[in-house]
């Protein structure tokens, strides 16, 4: 599942930078401008998104599941409490996750027609930092977080998280800017104000998340010398 949604997250940029460059191979005579616009509508764009409902259903599952083997007592007298404990502790995951299913999943596929396939394909490789955080977790569960490699990928983990969740939001807002001959700061007010909040929406928990992410990378690096000796 890591190793798809890492190809998936890279499929998207790459074939968008693979196709721009044939584009301007075959038509030398087509501007900049033209080779973006056709290469940025692509089918894959839309049926791409199909992908997320089995994968953000059995993520929910997978997530109570661990939850209800960390209590240790598996009867059924205790399944309800050991549900309301997993909804109560993955509040903001879980609303990540139904908002992605009922509101960005009918919006990708039908409610945006034609329009915004370049920016459908920059939220896809959000994906790419998902593989880091998920070997951060698994490095933890091996009390491996000493290592070289627990580090280094923590590197990447706030490197990927940082521009592929946050940076990603005001590169497209900047894209679209050049587009439309507008600066970074004049495209909010140019387009429509659901855009705006649904962005909005989008980035919170993303910010929140790497906030997070931020405090326990301090945490790692300023350890007192004398731990990190023994």
């Amino acid at each position: 599942m890591l190793l798809t949604l890492a190809c998936g997250s890279l499929f998207f940029p790459g074939l968008f930078a693979l196709c721009t460059w044939g584009l301007r191979r075959a038509r030398p005579a087509w501007t900049d401008s033209d080779c973006v616009m056709i290469t940025t509508r692509h089918w894959l764009a839309r049926e791409y998104v199909w992908f997320l409902i089995p994968y953000m259903i059995y993520d929910s599952y997978a997530m109570y599941l661990c939850e209800w083997y960390r209590t240790g007592d598996q009867s059924r007298r205790q399944s309800l409490t050991t549900f309301q404990s997993f909804l109560s502790k993955n509040r903001l995951m879980i609303t990540h996750h139904a908002v992605i299913l009922f509101v960005l999943v009918p919006v990708a596929q039908k409610l945006r027609g034609d329009l915004g396939d370049f920016f459908v394909g920059c939220i896809f490789t959000a994906e790419l930092s998902t593989p880091f955080v998920s070997l951060g977790r698994v490095l933890i569960q091996l009390k491996q977080q000493h290592t070289l490699l627990y580090k280094v990928n923590g590197i990447l983990t706030l490197t990927t998280f940082l521009c592929c969740r946050i940076l990603l939001f005001p590169f497209m807002y900047w894209s679209y800017g050049q587009q439309q001959g507008l600066s970074l700061l004049q495209v909010p007010f140019n387009i429509p104000f659901y855009c705006n909040v649904a962005n909005g929406f989008l980035i919170a928990p993303q910010i929140y998340w790497f906030s997070l992410l931020c405090k326990k990378a301090t945490r790692l690096f300023d350890a007192p010398p004398a731990r990190k000796d023994g």
